[in-house]
């Protein structure tokens, strides 16, 4: 069995989706151990751009998407660059849900609009603010908001994200750009 937290080689991670998803059960729990450290890390980066204040814990937020991920037995995986893409959206997802919550139990049970001009002192004000920024980029064009997904949460880099998405690494690198400053004007109140 791989240890825990250990860097995942590709073909590990590739053939381990592959034979779980043929039925070898046993193929997940080595998945779990190959994958746990990357799942971590990605776990970290996410919550270090949340402010202080934030009650979701790195464990919390990775067996979270795991069991999430684990729930998608039937995914066609492609590679490791597909499965992490998928894992970082969830991860997404889970921050937002909960910012929502949390939000929604500091306001009296009713959801607050965040404008992107607001300051607040809330971190699930911030989740919520990208998120709501995201799924706009996403309207716009979902390539987009796929890339800075992929980038920002999921870590991966160029050459992955355009494997995952059938991009060269130059057109991935463009697009990233012109992503990169959309957000930042939304976000900022200048667009």
């Amino acid at each position: 069995m791989a240890l825990e937290g250990r860097e995942p080689r590709r073909e590990d991670v590739t053939g381990l989706l592959s034979r779980w998803r043929a039925g070898d059960d046993r193929a997940l729990e080595q998945l779990a151990s190959v994958v746990y450290g990357e799942l971590r890390h990605m776990a970290n980066r996410y919550l270090r751009q949340e402010r202080s204040g934030q009650t979701l814990q790195t464990y919390d937020l990775i067996h979270e998407a795991f069991l999430r991920l684990m729930g998608q037995r039937h995914v066609d995986w492609q590679n490791r660059a597909h499965f992490f893409g998928i894992a970082a959206q969830m991860m997404r997802r889970i921050l937002t849900d909960h910012a929502r919550r949390r939000a929604a139990v500091r306001h009296g049970g009713g959801m607050r609009l965040v404008l992107a001009d607001e300051i607040s002192e809330e971190p699930e004000d911030d989740v919520l603010a990208v998120d709501e920024a995201l799924t706009e980029l996403k309207e716009l064009d979902e390539e987009l908001a796929r890339i800075v997904e992929l980038r920002f949460f999921g870590g991966l880099q160029q050459d992955e994200i355009a494997t995952v998405l059938g991009l060269s690494t130059a057109t991935v690198g463009r697009r990233f750009r012109i992503a990169k400053a959309w957000l930042y004007r939304r976000l900022s109140g200048r667009g």
